[in-house]
């Protein structure tokens, strides 16, 4: 279980909640996460997420909608097969056809759905009230008859009249389902109003209730917390908050907010949290914002001066959670907000120690002015200017960049030849790749594989101004055998020459803490 810094809950009031000891994680990543414009994943691609959730540590994988397309039914029969340290569920309307698809695929769950507002009723789907309430019995009835367990969700139900609502689900509870789900289908809710709605029905059903939430004002994590607050035992999620529209209630601060706050169990394996993210956020192309809550790139990092002095002394005075915890690591970048703590830091870092404050305090003003201007200082302008600054020669390359030549065009497949200096000595790499920058890459890594055996784990690019000229900021992590963790950045107008310049940035990085364990181990 994630640790839990109890002066986070000074003046958190528990009073009035019908809190649940433990909560239920159903994750709708692969089914209602794939609904996300522009997202297709292949059955390969769903599996090895699934592989990644059960490893998590999820309860629930809806795996997909099988009457969808023969590709979704081969992907939910093969996560089906291949799953089995966590249930596996599928998607149905109240059709029998959709029903037999997902028992086909031998799935542990189907979870069945209908429209129960209004407005749905009448400009979906075209049916009477009375009319859905019997489909729905025989759907529930059909599923449990099979065998199966059973999810019922009421789609838009925050939308519905209340007492068709609960007819439903006194229906459908009577007919056995299993976990009755509501649905904030068009995200309408706030906190307030979704407690006193779902105590409304835990009040009236015996069944086990589930809350699914859209986030389209912005409240989807909100209003899933303040639903376990009124007693549902079970939350729909997806893993960086993906979705239709602008997504679901993510499940990282969720499962992170219900353990830590709320003291709430899930069996979350939280230090998967950032792995389980970036998996899916290669294999769908959705990046996430830096100041994403819990796996962010910038949820623990720290710039102002006044926030470091406190990391520094005591993590918690700045982190409500440690980085650890959840997968991550805490960064101290150096910037506009810069304090002299943080160049502190930054260059014991670097092996320099005992530099007087005076001199320590020059630099942090040089270093703030630099920014200030609108330079973005990479770790290699952060070296030059210590070096130029205490003449210092703290920080030789190993490897330099000599010669890079890209072919690429259509119909040619992209090909790089790098000309690196290894030690002053020159080596020749070519490789190709899908594009200009995985060629260069490529290249690199068959000339230094053999030295530096460096695993790429993240790769990240932005544009740092508008138009065709923008400059690229390139950002990357790698890793070595020994899982040490390398972070570099560059800065050029040039994409595939910034990449390459991370890549070596790194590559320069792993060898000088390869250095110092050895002048350690020598002593």
């Amino acid at each position: 279980m994630i640790r839990r810094h109890e002066s986070n809950l000074l003046n958190v009031s528990f009073e009035n909640m019908n809190l649940p000891n433990s909560v239920s994680i159903y994750d709708c990543t692969l089914r209602d996460g794939e609904q996300t414009p522009g997202v297709t994943l292949q059955a390969s691609d769903k599996l090895k997420i699934a592989k990644q959730l059960e490893k998590l540590g999820v309860d629930v994988i809806e795996a997909g909608f099988p009457v969808n397309s023969g590709n979704e039914k081969e992907a939910v029969t093969l996560i089906s097969k291949e799953v089995s340290n966590c249930e596996v569920a599928a998607l149905a309307r109240i059709i029998k056809k959709d029903i037999n698809e997902c028992l086909d695929c031998d799935v542990d769950i189907i979870h069945v759905f209908v429209p129960t507002s209004q407005v749905q009723l009448k400009y979906q789907i075209g049916k009477e009230p009375e009319e859905i309430i019997n489909s729905t019995i025989e759907a529930v009835n059909y599923v449990k008859d099979h065998g199966v367990k059973c999810v019922f969700s009421a789609m838009d139900a925050t939308r519905s009249n209340i007492n068709y609502l609960l007819e439903i689900y006194r229906n459908v509870e009577a007919a056995g389902a299993d976990v009755i789900n509501i649905a904030d289908t068009v995200g309408v809710m706030i906190p307030s109003s979704m407690k006193k709605f779902v105590s409304g029905i835990t009040s009236k059903l015996k069944t086990k209730l589930s809350i699914h939430c859209h986030n389209d004002y912005g409240l989807a994590v909100a209003n899933t917390l303040a639903a376990v607050e009124a007693g549902a035992e079970e939350v729909q999620v997806t893993v960086n908050g993906l979705g239709e529209r602008a997504g679901n209630a993510a499940l990282e601060p969720v499962t992170v907010a219900l353990e830590t706050v709320y003291g709430v169990k899930t069996n979350i394996n939280h230090k998967y949290l950032a792995e389980t993210s970036n998996l899916v956020t290669r294999l769908t192309g959705v990046t996430l914002s830096p100041c994403t809550p819990i796996i962010g790139e910038n949820a623990f990092t720290h710039e102002s001066g006044i926030h470091v002095d406190g990391i520094i002394s005591k993590p918690s005075t700045f982190e409500p959670i440690n980085p650890e915890d959840v997968g991550q690591k805490r960064r101290i970048v150096i910037g506009k907000h810069t304090g002299k703590s943080s160049v502190k830091k930054a260059l014991e870092e670097l092996g320099i120690r005992n530099i007087p404050d005076n001199m320590i305090k020059e630099l942090t003003l040089k270093l703030k002015d630099i920014s200030a201007k609108g330079k973005i200082l990479t770790d290699l302008d952060f070296i030059a200017l210590v070096q130029e600054a205490l003449k210092l020669n703290i920080y030789e390359q190993k490897v330099k960049l000599k010669e890079l030549v890209i072919v690429t065009g259509f119909p040619i497949t992209p090909s790089a030849t790098v000309k690196l200096l290894i030690n002053g000595e020159e080596k020749i790499g070519h490789s190709i790749g899908v594009g200009p920058v995985d060629a260069a890459a490529k290249a690199i890594e068959k000339i230094l594989d053999p030295l530096t055996q460096l695993k790429l784990k993240e790769f990240s690019l932005k544009a740092l101004t508008g138009g065709t000229d923008a400059l690229a900021h390139v950002s990357i992590i790698v890793e070595d055998k020994e899982g040490r963790i390398f972070r570099s950045e560059a800065v050029n107008g040039d994409i595939v020459v910034a990449s390459v310049n991370a890549v070596i940035n790194a590559i320069n990085k792993a060898f000088q803490a390869k250095e110092k364990e050895v002048l350690k181990s020598a002593r």
